[in-house]
């Protein structure tokens, strides 16, 4: 952290005369050790909340998990039912203390998910603080947020796409689910009749990693198959084409960013690696600018600590051509998650691809980072600053129980940070159920929400909800109609 030089807005004591300090050398620095001594510590991201949701929690739905090995003592399919887990975004939910997350694709990949729904549920943390809390978390109803007993279909929206408006054949139009013809499953499973009869997208679709709600409460999905946009209304329903990410940098021959699974890809193959699409998305306060963020560098990059940042435009649903750079950490490999703090600072999860209980744990590399696109070095990169380790957070409470008075994050991927205020974060890991490894090799790992009190305030523009555009555009609308008045008013005096 930087320091500012110390000034006295005093003038009369600015202009007043000390008498010289007589001490000598060895009584001045046991002078200042004392001094020191009485100063309190130096403040220290601190852990304040903890909620822990169990790993096998499931909600109504389809069978899921049939194309899916076991792992971690999990046997599938799961019959009837949906795996909540494994969250890669998060959002504000319906009322205060409430939270909208969102599941990715599934169990990993394209040919294991297909009967796996993109959904979004609500969830209330009842967070373990200093003063009290169950440490659980929570089903919500979606509309409300009032708690409820379990999840159940009050609990989720359904992404889905009953107008045909995606431009690729999807799970739900097929008689059978796809098979890859190896692994768990076979050709012969008929998709469900609830997936068809509602044209519901299901992981063997997208790979949903990042969502944003508009100016206008639309929903924005960061996927990476494409890697694609996809617009949707409130509840889901997907509202038009999705969107190319054109390749603005011009680096390589391909005028699209492409990744393997994506479903237009031509003869030239594709120049970015699977699961490296969108995992990272933040949207301005005003709600018009979504800032996409790829989670690996192109392959024909020659600088591949690169990853790049593209604005795009809610008013004209495309891409405005500005491009940012964001530079990983030596150690770094990968992004989680970012989050606008005002119009030109965001907050970017580094990590590498190390946890908890792997042989080489002391390099993991777990972090927070600030950058700002109004400060760009020549190359086109974003400055960079740290605002939390992950792995190093105080925890004077022992809030998750573990016996420390330290806390740490060592999941492999976290991919869920939200701003609470502006000294106060939520974090969620993806726990890639039934993965595990972060915290435990016997069973899979649970999700973990947390809360980080920074020691740095940041410097946060607040994101409007979509039905206060309208009171601060008739406000204005108001504030211009009393100035015509007065100037009105004073002409004719």
């Amino acid at each position: 952290m930087s320091r500012t030089p110390f000034h006295n807005d005093n003038p009369e004591e600015e202009n007043m005369q000390y008498p010289r300090l007589a001490l000598q050398p060895a009584a001045l620095a046991a002078a200042l050790m004392a001094a020191l001594a009485g100063m309190p510590a130096q403040a220290a991201n601190t852990l304040v909340g903890f909620a822990e949701l169990a790993a096998n929690t499931f909600a109504p739905g389809p069978t899921s998990g049939q194309f899916q090995s076991p792992a971690s003592g999990v046997v599938p399919p799961y019959i009837d039912k949906q795996p909540v887990q494994g969250f890669s975004a998060v959002l504000a939910g319906p009322s205060a203390g409430s939270f909208y997350v969102m599941p990715d694709n599934g169990f990993g990949n394209k040919a294991n998910s297909p009967d796996y729904l993109l959904r979004m549920y609500a969830v209330t943390p009842d967070f373990r603080t200093a003063t009290g809390g169950s440490g659980l978390v929570r089903a919500a109803d979606y509309t409300t947020g009032a708690v409820r007993n379990s999840f159940d279909n009050s609990s989720y929206i359904n992404l889905r796409d009953p107008d045909g408006k995606l431009g690729f054949p999807i799970v739900a139009a097929g008689t059978n689910y796809p098979y890859a013809g190896s692994g768990a499953g076979n050709a012969g499973i008929p998709v469900d009749s609830s997936i068809r009869n509602g044209r519901l997208l299901t992981g063997g679709d997208l790979d949903i990693e990042s969502v944003r709600r508009d100016k206008n409460g639309n929903l924005w999905f960061g996927e990476e198959f494409g890697p694609f946009l996809v617009k949707t209304d409130a509840t889901g329903k997907v509202l038009k084409h999705e969107v190319s990410l054109p390749n603005s940098l011009g680096i390589g021959s391909n005028p699209l960013v492409q990744s393997p699974q994506n479903p237009y890809l031509g003869a030239g193959g594709n120049n970015l690696r699977g699961s490296n699409g969108f995992e990272g998305m933040a949207i301005n306060p005003a709600g018009d600018k979504l800032y996409t963020l790829l989670e690996g560098p192109l392959i024909e990059d020659p600088n591949q600590k690169r990853l790049i940042i593209n604005e795009f435009s809610v008013d004209t649903e495309s891409y405005t051509g500005k491009t940012f750079g964001y530079r990983l950490d030596a150690a770094g490999t990968n992004i989680g998650d970012m989050t606008a703090i005002n119009d030109h600072e965001f907050l970017v999860i580094e990590r590498n691809g190390i946890q908890g209980t792997s042989p080489n744990a002391g390099d993991m590399f777990k972090k927070i980072f600030k950058i700002d696109l109004n400060k760009v070095d020549a190359d086109g990169f974003a400055e960079k600053t740290l605002v939390v380790d992950l792995l190093d957070i105080a925890d004077p409470n022992d809030l998750n129980r573990d016996g420390k008075t330290t806390f740490d994050f060592p999941f492999v991927t976290i991919e869920d940070v939200l701003i609470l205020d502006a000294n106060t974060l939520l974090v969620i890991n993806d726990n890639n159920y039934p993965g595990n490894g972060g915290r435990t090799l016997v069973g899979p790992d649970s999700t973990e929400f947390i809360q980080i009190r920074l020691d740095t305030a940041l410097n946060v523009s607040p994101v409007p909800e979509p039905g206060t555009y309208a009171l601060m555009l008739a406000g204005l609308a108001g504030v211009g109609l009393v100035a015509r008045r007065g100037r009105r008013a004073q002409a004719q005096r």
